[in-house]
């Protein structure tokens, strides 16, 4: 594996200029580490025309192939202007997650970035788009972008759970933190801790698993246990009181009005990888990734506490 430290950015299949390269440009500016692109291509026409005429569609498939890679040295050019070191490649595949696994077997990858796709609600239960895979299961660090309107963040979130009970987890928020605050002192942006606590949630688990309801003055208790918690936290790390932020709600809803209030750039959250019926019903984080008002940036337990 390559130890120097690079970013990599999924370039969309069309040669479309995206948000993720505006994005992408600030934060190799910002953290000062080389920029690879890379674009996925694949014709399932081309592939299947290609059993009759193969010679013939060898020829039309490199020929798209060549536009795709002067478009992306031509985007690559434009980044160098600014001081970035950008490389770039296309590469015919079918199945881009596997080939984006090679990159991190093969590369010392501090970020991959890509733009955020939207995909409709049954596709999302059938099947497992990129962005989906990318979230659940890539050991690097992720960053879907939704839009740049600020290409360099200035406004970082940062989210965290403190009802985690396991000291993995614990040590997890621990890493979110300061992944957020690295990323706002990079970009010169805020950064806001918040923490969602969900009352209705813990009462209702409980209610279901056919526990007796607690008194009301016990969950109280808890919630302010998990505020106490919450603030040895954000204390820990330096984050001053008026930038915590600890509110009753459900999770999703009270984090995108909270963005959105707070003009949030950027979203730095935990995601884990889950299995069974909870895979397909999906994370707070992919949840987030389609009605957040800013890009997502989420991160994994596995990798970070090992690293």
């Amino acid at each position: 594996m390559s130890q120097t430290q690079r970013l990599l950015l999924i370039a969309p299949s069309a040669m479309t200029r995206t948000p993720a390269f505006d994005r992408a440009t600030a934060l190799a500016q910002a953290m000062q580490l080389p920029l690879h692109i890379v674009a996925f291509d694949y014709l399932q026409a081309l592939a299947v025309a290609g059993l009759f005429a193969p010679q013939q569609i060898d020829a039309a498939r490199e020929g798209y192939l060549q536009a795709h890679r002067l478009w992306l040295e031509e985007q690559a050019a434009l980044m160098s202007k600014h001081g970035v070191e950008v490389s770039s490649e296309v590469r015919w595949v079918q199945h881009p997650y596997e080939e984006i696994l090679h990159f991190v077997d093969e590369q010392s990858l501090a970020l991959i970035i890509k733009d955020a796709q939207e995909e409709s609600a049954l596709k999302r239960v059938f099947f497992t788009p990129l962005d989906w895979q990318l979230l659940r299961d890539c050991p690097v660090p992720v960053h879907l972008v939704t839009n740049a309107r600020h290409p360099r963040p200035r406004h970082v979130l940062a989210i965290v759970d403190v009802l985690r009970s396991e000291e993995q987890d614990l040590v997890f928020n621990d890493q979110i933190i300061d992944t957020a605050v690295k990323l706002a002192e990079q970009c010169d942006a805020t950064v806001q801790l918040l923490h969602v606590y969900d009352w209705v949630a813990v009462y209702a688990k409980d209610m279901g698993i056919g526990v007796l309801p607690l008194a009301t003055g016990l969950y109280e208790a808890l919630g302010s246990a998990e505020h106490e918690a919450f603030s040895a936290l954000a204390e820990r790390h330096g984050v001053a009181p008026q930038s915590r932020h600890f509110i009753e709600g459900a999770p999703v809803p009270v984090i995108c009005e909270f963005a959105a209030e707070h003009h949030a750039d950027v979203i730095v959250m935990g995601t884990v990888q889950n299995k069974g019926l909870n895979k397909r019903l999906g994370t707070t984080a992919e949840q987030l990734l389609h009605r957040a008002p800013c890009s997502v940036y989420a991160i994994k337990p596995d990798r970070l506490l090992n690293s």
